[in-house]
Order: C-alpha cells, then structure tokens, then sequence
C-alpha cells in the first residue's frame, strides 16, 4: 500500500523519514537569504515524479477535499483547485510538519525586524489549536489544477487575523514537457515607486517557499513592510498542478 494511502512509518524511516529528511538537507540559510531578498526561495526536489504523478491523482478523490473552487465563476483567474479536509494525505501532512520548524525560524526573524508579534509556538498542532480557537478552523491546503490559457490572479491568502509569514507550493508536473508558461509570479507593491515582479518556474517536486503578505525591507527609518501578492502566468500548453501548504487554517 503506498504512503498516501497512509501506511508510511512516523518513526523516521519510509516515506516520512525520506521527506523530513530532504527537508533537513536543504540549505536554509541560502534560502533565508532569497527569501530576504526576493520574498521567495526555491528548495532543493523535495518530492521523486513517482510522488508527485500520486499526489496529483488524489485530486479525483473527492472524499479527501472539503470543496473544490473553480476559479473563472469566482473571477480569480481561470482554473480550479480543491481544498483538502483536515484528514490530509501522509506525504502532505508530512511535508507540512517538516516545513514548520525550518519556516518558523524565518518567520520569528522578519517578526522582530518590523516589530511585531511572533505568536507561533514551536509546535504546528499548537499553532492550529490557537487558529481553531480564534475561529479558524477550516484545512487551507489546496492541490491545483490549470490547463491550457488557464491563469490565477495576483492574490494573498489570508484568512483572518490568525497568519503565518510564509507558504510553500510544490510543482507537481515538469515544465517544459508536461506544460509551458505557468510561470509564478510574485508582485512586490513598493511605497512611491513602481511594484517590482518576480517569476519563477515551478519544476516538478521543488518547492517555493513564498511570503504569505509582505517581507521586510529596509528604509532610511529601519525596517519596514513591503507588500506582496502572487499568482501564476496563462499556462500556453499542457496541464499544471501543484500542491499548495499554508500554515495557518481558513475561517
């Protein structure tokens, strides 16, 4: 039976060990250093083509999603997506358990840098507790689905008062081969200047770690917030999926 099935071992070994582990090995401080400088980071292949080919199947299982959201009705761009249950899939729920501690670290920093609150505890299920306490109680991890001239439109995914700093989107098909365009984009709106864009190709099993709203820039004054939205280029062929980990729940 495979992982997603929910058979991998917790205890460090199979499927969760594998990926806790090239979560560990990635270079965080090269990716807190992009994160600083651009808002977003790419990580080292976190998922083989054989997790991500599975993962992207689950997306026809509709007991494993709370609702499916097409994007065109809504005017957010043209595609669809499904927000999983709180019952996630072993490969998601572990990579989001492994990603935590190592985003938490980056997330405390630029709290201190603008002078806010740093309300996220050390443990993800503790910070949960906290969202579902204030109201926030619905999953917010989504996989994604664009086919050809499909497109998403620059947007934050906040919830409610209850935020984490940063995301992760992992890209689930190979581009270039199984799709072109559908590039990320990442807008930086800059006080009394032009917004500044960023794009990044998503290739298959990486992730990008993105900000969730704003980063810290400095100023003449010290430190202040530069905001931020992202979305994604029109895909001008193939099919793009990917996995999408946000760190806070949904009211």
């Amino acid at each position: 039976m495979s992982a997603v099935a929910g058979t991998a071992d917790r205890t460090g070994t199979g499927a969760d060990g594998d990926l806790a582990r090239r979560v560990a090995d990635a270079d965080w401080a090269s990716l807190a250093g992009e994160l600083d400088a651009y808002g977003c980071a790419l990580t080292p292949r976190l998922l083989t083509p054989e997790q991500c080919a599975e993962i992207a199947g689950l997306y026809d299982r509709e007991e494993l999603f709370r609702t499916t959201v097409d994007m065109a009705r809504h005017r957010f761009g043209s595609g669809q997506y499904r927000y999983f249950t709180h019952d996630l899939p072993e490969p998601v729920a572990a990579l989001r358990a492994a990603l935590y501690p190592r985003l938490l670290t980056v997330a405390r920093d630029w709290a201190a840098r603008l002078g806010r609150p740093a309300p996220w505890p050390d443990s993800l299920d503790d910070w949960l507790a906290d969202c579902h306490a204030a109201g926030q109680d619905r999953s917010a991890q989504i996989l994604l689905r664009y086919g050809e001239g499909d497109w998403n439109a620059l947007h934050r995914d906040v919830f409610g008062d209850m935020v984490f700093p940063l995301q992760v989107v992992i890209g689930l098909d190979a581009y270039g081969t199984d799709y072109t365009g559908g590039e990320f984009l990442l807008v930086e709106q800059r006080p009394r200047a032009q917004s500044r864009g960023t794009a990044r190709v998503l290739e298959q099993g990486h992730g990008l770690v993105f900000t969730t709203r704003d980063r810290p820039v400095r100023s003449a004054r010290g430190w202040s917030a530069g905001a931020m939205r992202h979305g994604v280029s029109v895909v001008r062929s193939g099919r793009r999926r990917a996995l999408g980990l946000v760190f806070h729940d949904a009211a």
